[in-house]
């Protein structure tokens, strides 16, 4: 098929007080690892693009981030399945870094890696800071309502698809 980007926390995974800080607290949605193993075996390459603020914070090392990786790779693998990219920004918003979302930094990072133009791109994400990102690259960014995207979506200005999660996303992109 082609690229698509997804955001993690609120989308794939249930977001936690205080940030997710080791594998133990991070939970996939219900259906969320099935939706990412439906893209996988209908040929999508699968990037995830998260803010990971828990870095420069010191909440976490980078050792750790990849440890609560590694538990939804693990997932995903029994499912035959997995992610083509993981890219995080580890700054805090005062940083004023490129790569933290809403900017494009982290996406223009997925476009050069996979050699992929983003025009069109589905983005599948919870937040303002998503659909952002995808609006500024000319991606195609879809609300779901997990994690953040109800208040996301008393906030939206544009008309953007929204679903209830993210397998109703993807079944949606499938078909």
């Amino acid at each position: 098929m082609g690229l698509i980007i997804l955001d993690r926390d609120g989308v794939i995974n249930h977001e936690r007080p205080g940030y997710i800080k080791t594998p133990n607290e991070w939970e996939p949605i219900a259906g969320s690892l099935q939706a990412i193993a439906k893209l996988h075996h209908h040929g999508w390459t699968i990037a995830i693009a998260s803010n990971q603020s828990v870095i420069s914070r010191k909440i976490i090392s980078l050792n750790q981030l990849a440890r609560i990786q590694n538990k939804m790779n693990r997932a995903l693998e029994f499912l035959g399945a997995h992610v083509d990219g993981f890219f995080f920004c580890p700054h805090v918003p005062a940083d004023a870094c490129a790569c933290r979302k809403p900017k494009p930094g982290l996406l223009h990072d997925i476009a050069r890696r996979f050699g992929m133009p983003l025009a069109g791109v589905p983005f599948i994400g919870d937040s303002m800071k998503d659909i952002g990102a995808a609006l500024s690259v000319g991606a195609a960014p879809i609300l779901v309502r997990t994690g953040q995207g109800n208040k996301t979506l008393a906030e939206l200005h544009d008309p953007v698809p929204v679903y209830k999660n993210l397998a109703q996303a993807v079944d949606s992109l499938i078909k």
